[in-house]
């Protein structure tokens, strides 16, 4: 297989263009499809959010 300059192969970069290319979200039939790296900042902020709200909640906010 031919080999870039920089040792990335022409196959790991056309796969890596595809990847860029795929949407966060993508609903199909009713279902709600997200990638992984939005469904992780989607999670990460509602745990923040849980966070936040509990320490106001012991605080007697």
């Amino acid at each position: 297989m031919p080999t870039l300059s920089r040792g990335s192969t022409i196959k790991e970069i056309d796969e890596g263009d595809v990847m860029d290319k795929r949407k966060a979200l993508f609903h199909s039939k009713g279902i709600t499809y997200f990638d992984r790296k939005t469904e992780r900042t989607f999670f990460f902020i509602l745990t923040i959010i849980m966070l936040v709200w509990g320490i106001f909640a012991k605080l007697g906010f």
